[in-house]
């Protein structure tokens, strides 16, 4: 196989996951298309939130300090905005934050 075959069977970063499951330790299993299983603990993901209550809009600054996020924070619902996101709501009361497929990749380590 050569490097355009490689290049040509790798799905775009916008493409959506295959699937999004909650385990039984409120991880989150993404499957991504062509690529691995990723299991993303829910204090990373809760604090890589892209809100404009998390991040400052202007800046891309960080304005959510991860030492406020409860230890067991867990997502209560994962819903699908459009082609091109999810929306966690999580025990802590947050739910503001559209983590889009190429947010879900970086937090993910694949972007």
């Amino acid at each position: 196989m050569g490097l355009l075959d490689r290049i040509a069977s790798k799905p775009p970063p916008s493409a959506p996951p295959e699937s999004i499951d909650v385990n039984e330790r409120h991880e989150l299993e993404i499957a991504w298309p062509g690529g691995p299983r990723v299991v993303v603990p829910p204090m990373q993901l809760r604090d890589a939130c892209p809100c404009a209550g998390c991040i400052e809009e202007g800046t891309g600054r960080k304005i959510l300090d991860a030492a406020t996020i409860p230890a067991d924070i867990r997502p209560l619902a994962v819903d699908q905005v459009g082609n091109y996101a999810v929306q966690i709501r999580w025990s802590d009361g947050h739910s503001t934050g559209i983590y889009t497929w190429q947010t879900l990749r970086e937090v993910c380590g694949l972007a």
